[in-house]
């Protein structure tokens, strides 16, 4: 997480001590097709299938910074 305020950055590894994130959902989607082939040579075993993994789609409203920090310590 990053956090430019005026000059003054707080950077998080990988996210800020305190800071907040306010968001609202927009949905859910489905991601790109991935095909799960199975094959066994010789004894004609082939499966075929697939699978679409759920996304949820944010909008970030507001990032609200911690207290305490002036100068980015």
């Amino acid at each position: 997480m990053f956090i430019n305020d005026d000059g003054n950055v707080i950077i998080g590894n990988p996210t800020i001590k305190g800071a907040k994130v306010k968001a609202t959902s927009l949905g859910e989607f489905k991601g790109d097709k991935v095909i799960v082939f199975k094959y066994k040579p010789k004894v004609r075993y082939r499966r075929k299938g697939g699978h679409r993994q759920i996304y949820t789609k944010l909008l970030i409203n507001k990032i609200i910074k911690p207290r305490g920090h002036k100068n980015g310590t």
